[in-house]
């Protein structure tokens, strides 16, 4: 992998931050080898990832946001924004950003880039979600209102779908779907499970999906989790304020290197598969991605030495807002894990461990987490004693989150409580894709 980057300065004004990311994915082809031009290479790329640097920096400013640095691995290269993320695999394009940027506004020029750039005229799948803004009267464009956006969608796109999913009048997530061509209208069946608040309102809905780069071993397969929590613990929030240091050679990289060690981001996935890109930005702030071979830690560890799992290139971004009021802390990966506990430390971790992890570091009064599983070549499809994958999923969450035997359980050093009681949960069926959606509290 190659790692290229540029130090720019990140203006933050005193202002409320909006954290909550808009997050766009358009999959131009169902997999890398279905790309017009698969068997053709530049510099060992093609597809959208033949597209030169300098055409994602002119459609990012349309966006209003800019590239800080960027990890080119085998399969994706990963784009460290100003706001966020941007991630280029040959067949599929996602784009995260969060702030005031103008995520939608960028799409035209996307479409444009990849007909032009990549000899990719038509759109297989179109996703855009994002989490409800703590600040929506503060958003720009199309983004002011869901309906809006909606509406600026519909006119590029005409099988599109907008759904909701979890509590209007509280945390709520709003999804736009568009189906593959000839497919089936989007009927999705849910499973609603209000715990603990009888308002809660689950309407249709799947969350985005940020799919796996997918290889001849496992095509179409589609895997995603996210962590999304709201007010993180004061001693989390501290750690990522960086104030300006005065005659000092530290970068914002270096800085973000440093916090990233301190805190066990670095630890949670394997360090010798893992190629983190981070960076600190002042007078706060943190954003991260990193690219992962998940195939490897699998298969070196398999006691009969055979390959158990499926080799790929997957990646993980988590971006914090720790500003008092409105502290934010966002992860995402899409690298398949297991429902049952991984059998060796060094092992790709299990669904529940990775939850641990990351909510160990953040220490949120609320959370809310999302699994997104595709059916098509998916061989976890059915867990143990016909327990579907997206099920497991819940209770891989909930023993995590909630189990006396979980290492969040106890108090800890600032003083939080870290026992949650899961609030929502709710399972979709979309046919050829699955969803987990559960909510979470701080237990007072």
């Amino acid at each position: 992998m190659a790692l290229l980057f540029k130090s720019i300065h990140f203006y933050s004004s005193s202002a409320p931050f909006e954290g909550p990311e808009k997050l766009l994915e358009i999959w131009f082809a169902p997999s890398p080898a279905d790309v017009p031009d698969a068997s053709s290479t530049i510099n060992g790329k093609h597809g959208l990832r033949k597209v030169q640097r300098s055409v994602w920096e002119d459609m990012l400013a349309i966006v209003k946001c800019q590239i800080l640095s960027v990890v080119e691995g085998d399969e994706t290269d990963a784009y460290l924004l100003s706001e966020s993320s941007l991630f280029v695999s040959p067949h599929r394009l996602i784009l995260k950003t969060c702030g005031t940027t103008l995520n939608l506004l960028g799409l035209p020029r996307i479409l444009e880039i990849a007909r032009e750039k990549a000899s990719l005229p038509t759109v297989y799948r179109c996703f855009y979600s994002r989490k409800s803004f703590f600040f929506p009267e503060r958003q720009k464009g199309p983004h002011r209102e869901w309906k809006d956006e909606v509406e600026y969608l519909d006119q590029i796109f005409h099988n599109g779908a907008a759904y909701t999913v979890g509590k209007m009048n509280g945390d709520h997530w709003l999804l736009y779907i568009t189906r593959p061509p000839e497919s089936t209208p989007n009927t999705p069946t849910s499973v609603i499970h209000p715990l603990h608040s009888p308002q809660t309102n689950g309407l249709k809905s799947r969350d985005i999906t940020t799919g796996t780069t997918v290889t001849s071993k496992v095509p179409g397969t589609d895997y995603t989790i996210e962590i999304l929590m709201t007010r993180l613990s004061p001693v989390a929030s501290q750690a990522f304020h960086f104030p300006e240091e005065i005659d000092s050679d530290r970068t914002p990289f270096d800085r973000a290197r440093e916090i990233s060690s301190a805190l066990g981001i670095t630890e949670l996935f394997p360090p010798h598969l893992t190629t983190l890109d981070s960076y600190a930005f002042s007078p706060c702030g943190y954003s991260s991605n990193a690219l992962l071979k998940w195939g490897e830690s699998i298969t070196s560890h398999n006691a009969e030495g055979s390959d158990v799992g499926h080799d790929g290139e997957g990646y993980y971004t988590i971006h914090v807002t720790p500003e008092e009021g409105w502290s934010y802390a966002s992860f995402e990966c899409n690298v398949p894990l297991s429902a049952t506990p991984a059998s060796h430390a060094h092992d790709i971790p299990d669904l529940g461990t990775l939850v641990r992890r990351v909510v160990g570091i953040f220490r949120p009064v609320r959370l809310t987490l999302t699994l997104f599983i595709s059916s098509a070549g998916n061989n976890e499809a059915e867990e143990e004693v016909g327990e579907s994958a997206i099920e497991a999923a819940q209770c891989a969450f909930k023993v995590a989150l909630t189990s006396k035997n979980s290492t969040l359980n106890g108090k800890a050093r600032d003083g939080h409580n870290n026992t949650y009681t899961r609030t929502d949960k709710i399972n979709y069926d979309f046919g050829d894709y699955g969803l987990a959606f559960a909510s979470f509290e701080l237990t007072a």
